[in-house]
């Protein structure tokens, strides 16, 4: 490895939540603590990326008001007439949920993916993602829930982990009567092709912290992390994971 790779390594600073929304709580509410203790006092404005969503115009209220609420405000990157020179001049990103395979292709379409890796690799620019905008963070959204409702040019994504993601993973249900395949077996699916990296699947109310090669699992619930023909791990909150920014799983 490079000592130029080691350096951008270590300015990578990331907030990735799996669900916006906690069942009894308000929007980003479950984890407002942690959205103010990642941004701190040194951002005071936050970029919005609202793609993943159909209504952009109300989607940026929601993230405005309660950003504003926290004490950041909010440019949304779908009002600026240059998406990429508004990338370029962010203090801070935050790619809120909603379709993975629209907010890829937007993301694309717009020519942000580079300028976004190279703004938290390479400038330290803090990243915070939930749900889909955790998936994008990753290596790629092969594992995302959602339905493929448009097609991006690929389904590679920013890169920004090593790995990929599974936000609002769901543990099977004894007593179900449903027939379909569970999330644990779409995730083994997904596995059982070469060269597959790692999934760490996050259920409702978990998240990661990565501050340069340090990965930390934060949140109320656990993690799962599936590796190819190996058993699946549960985490607690707390755990160590920065083996998963190192290590080729």
């Amino acid at each position: 490895m490079s000592l130029r790779k080691v350096a951008i390594e270590m300015k990578r600073r990331l907030l990735l939540v799996s669900n916006s929304t906690l069942h009894g709580s308000g929007y980003l509410e479950h984890c407002q603590q942690q959205i103010k203790d990642f941004f701190g006092n040194d951002v005071k404005r936050v970029l919005f990326v609202p793609y993943a969503l159909h209504d952009r115009d109300a989607y940026a209220k929601t993230a405005r008001d309660k950003f504003k609420s926290l004490g950041y405000e909010v440019d949304s990157i779908h009002e600026a007439s240059d998406p990429v020179e508004a990338v370029r001049k962010a203090e801070s990103i935050f790619i809120g949920g909603g379709n993975t395979f629209r907010l890829l292709k937007c993301l694309y379409d717009n020519q942000v993916v580079t300028e976004i890796r190279k703004r938290v690799l390479e400038d330290g620019v803090p990243y915070m993602g939930s749900s889909a905008g955790t998936n994008v963070s990753t290596i790629s959204i092969n594992t995302t829930n959602d339905m493929p409702i448009v097609y991006p040019p690929t389904f590679s994504a920013i890169g920004l982990v090593p790995f990929n993601i599974n936000p609002h993973y769901l543990d099977t249900d004894p007593n179900s009567r449903h027939m379909g395949e569970t999330r644990e077996q779409r995730i083994t699916q997904y596995l059982e092709e070469p060269d597959t990296p790692c999934v760490l699947a996050l259920r409702e109310g978990c998240m990661l912290l990565v501050e340069g090669d340090k990965a930390t699992l934060l949140g109320s619930t656990k993690a799962r992390l599936f590796i190819r023909e190996k058993p699946t791990v549960e985490y607690e909150t707390g755990s160590d994971l920065s083996f998963l920014l190192t290590d080729r799983l």
